[in-house]
């Protein structure tokens, strides 16, 4: 049995204050939903602007080896050092001796331009 509509169900319509808060509600919206479209835009062509005019990064190995040969040469420790470990970074080598005093020193090399370029002691305080 279907129910009659009463009155009181159906919408009234609003009072013209109301109607006017509602009005402003909705200008408000729509100006805030703008704005925030266009910040994200703006934050959009940003990053593709930077990612576009990023330089380009150079290759790990700069190293140019010739076809079929294997690099090779000298790598200068002092008289009686031991190599602990040695790390490769790029064109760098790092190696951990320790020296004949027992003391521990990082030696880092560049490959590329085949020479020691520093040494670091290891010291406690």
């Amino acid at each position: 049995m279907a129910r009659p509509i009463a009155e009181e169900d159906e919408e009234k319509p609003l009072d013209p204050a109301a109607e006017n808060v509602r009005r402003k509600l909705v200008r408000f919206m729509i100006v805030n939903l703008g704005l925030l479209f266009l910040a994200l835009m703006v934050v959009i062509g940003a990053l593709v602007y930077k990612a576009r005019n990023a330089p380009v990064a150079a290759p790990a190995s700069d190293v140019q080896a010739p076809a079929g040969a294997p690099l090779s040469g000298d790598i200068v420790l002092p008289v009686g050092a031991k190599v602990i470990s040695q790390s490769l970074s790029g064109n760098r080598l790092s190696i951990d001796a320790e020296l004949t005093d027992g003391s521990h020193s990082i030696f880092v090399y560049e490959i590329a331009e085949r020479r020691m370029i520093g040494q670091f002691a290891i010291r406690n305080k």
